[in-house]
């Protein structure tokens, strides 16, 4: 290869000729976030990470946490008043819940016999009851929840988390998606990061394979690889220096090191001989249910994710039995059989998360959210299920810089509409930028002519949920 004249940039043969040793570690550019300086918060932030527990398929807020006493006194009659199409229009009369309600804790929040677990840690729990969305389809819905917009393309929360924060993680990604269960309809672009850099993209992580992340393994001795890097670095130090020290060239290189951590710290982050025996029976490892072991697992990886720095991590709904697709919770009909096995697959991990996050004194800089992208109707759907509701249903926030132990507004007293602080995804996603310390107003990105935001022009923060 001839050699350059001084500042001399290389041709794109000759940039080819000298990368291509390094494209494999390039790869590692999409899971880390590749600013020289992680970015500071708009003002002091009460959280420091986030764990979203999304229920994709849509849970039952009048079988949960939003009991209607109405309709089991009203059960079997039609509707009283006129409703809106639903997503299969076969709507048929008051159905009231199969499960009974107690009051929980000092709080006596209501919970159902569904989540016994969530209900022992409900003085910890924020439960809002008045969530509404636009969409009734799940593809959609689940876009609105995630970004704020109905469809692919936009950056979702994890993606704006980790590009107004950066991550603390030296050794992993930012943005994690624990991939134990089913992804939700719409598809991996769920997790996207749209039109912001690949950086912030969710990396999927499958803790129960024998290779967690994909191509993390190392191919050849760690000797030869070190030099194989070293190599690579000092090829690029030397372009560098000619790029005018560009940031992006600066990154990249940075990404050649992180992967290279990555081989050893995403085998210590999976490996869980450390933990304890009580830890593991705490979350329901014993299960011989699979899919709460899966997701328990998911559980207790959430917290090591938090202890190492991870700023924004998402757990997927693992099927009581196996494969089952991703809109698991969606029970259009056996809504007995379907809504039980799912509960017993998520309320001990869940709780136990929370115990957990508190016995290590990360409770008060995590945020977990627990939701689905939109209720279920009071009618029945042919003879045992229902259908969608987007109109008002329920989700609840705990940890840090939110109020546990209290209700924040209502449905009617059918559990159809919200009519107390009705609230919106973009009220939401406020709310959580701003316990993360970020301005939802100012977290913006310029892209096609206009600055986009998550909250588009929309939202204002739930100030009387905050701690």
């Amino acid at each position: 290869m001839r050699p350059l004249e001084p500042r001399q940039l290389p041709t794109r043969r000759e940039m080819l000729t000298r990368g291509s040793l390094g494209f494999g570690m390039l790869a590692a550019a999409g899971l880390m976030k590749a600013d020289t300086k992680i970015p500071k918060p708009h003002f002091a932030p009460k959280a420091k990470h986030v764990i979203f527990c999304y229920m994709s398929g849509g849970v039952s807020h009048i079988d949960s946490f939003d009991p209607k006493p109405r309709l089991a006194a009203e059960a079997g009659r039609p509707m009283p008043f006129a409703i809106e199409r639903t997503m299969f229009n076969q709507n048929g009369n008051i159905m009231p819940s199969p499960w009974a309600f107690k009051n929980y804790g000092k709080s006596g929040i209501p919970v159902s016999d569904l989540f016994p677990h969530m209900g022992s840690v409900v003085d910890d729990l924020c439960v809002i009851r008045s969530m509404t969305v636009k969409f009734m389809e799940h593809a959609q819905a689940n876009f609105y929840y995630h970004g704020g917009q109905p469809f692919t393309g936009f950056p979702s929360l994890g993606a704006w988390t980790t590009y107004g924060l950066g991550s603390p993680s030296q050794n992993l990604p930012g943005f994690v998606v624990l991939g134990s269960g089913e992804i939700p309809l719409g598809g991996i672009n769920v997790f996207g990061n749209g039109f912001l850099p690949a950086v912030h993209q969710g990396s999927f992580l499958y803790p129960e394979r024998p290779e967690p992340l994909q191509d993390v393994t190392p191919k050849e001795p760690d000797s030869i690889q070190r030099k194989r890097i070293e190599f690579i670095e000092a090829q690029d130090r030397e372009f560098l220096g000619m790029a005018d020290r560009n940031a992006q060239v600066e990154a990249a290189i940075r990404n050649y090191e992180v992967a290279y951590r990555m081989q050893s710290a995403i085998p210590e982050l999976v490996d869980l001989k450390g933990e304890s025996e009580a830890t593991k029976k705490l979350y329901g490892f014993d299960s011989d249910v699979p899919g709460k072991a899966a997701y328990a697992r998911q559980c207790l990886l959430a917290r090591r994710l938090v202890q190492r720095g991870v700023r924004f991590i998402e757990l997927t709904m693992v099927p009581p039995k196996g494969l089952g697709g991703g809109n698991i919770w969606d029970q259009h009909g056996k809504l007995r059989e379907g809504h039980s096995g799912n509960a017993f697959v998520v309320d001990q991990p869940i709780a136990a998360l929370i115990q957990d996050l508190k016995a290590h004194g990360l409770f008060d800089e995590t945020l977990v959210i627990w939701s689905g992208e939109f209720g279920r109707a009071p009618f029945v759907q042919g003879s045992d299920g229902r259908d969608h509701n987007p109109y008002g249903f329920s989700l609840w926030l705990a940890g840090a810089g939110i109020k546990g132990g209290m209700i924040f507004g209502a449905t009617d007293e059918y559990g159809y509409r919200a009519v107390e602080d009705v609230l919106t995804i973009h009220d939401l996603h406020a709310t959580i930028l701003h316990v993360l310390g970020l301005d939802h107003e100012r977290l913006t990105f310029r892209f096609g002519g206009r600055d986009f935001r998550l909250t588009d022009v929309h939202g204002q923060v739930i100030k009387r949920i905050l701690a």
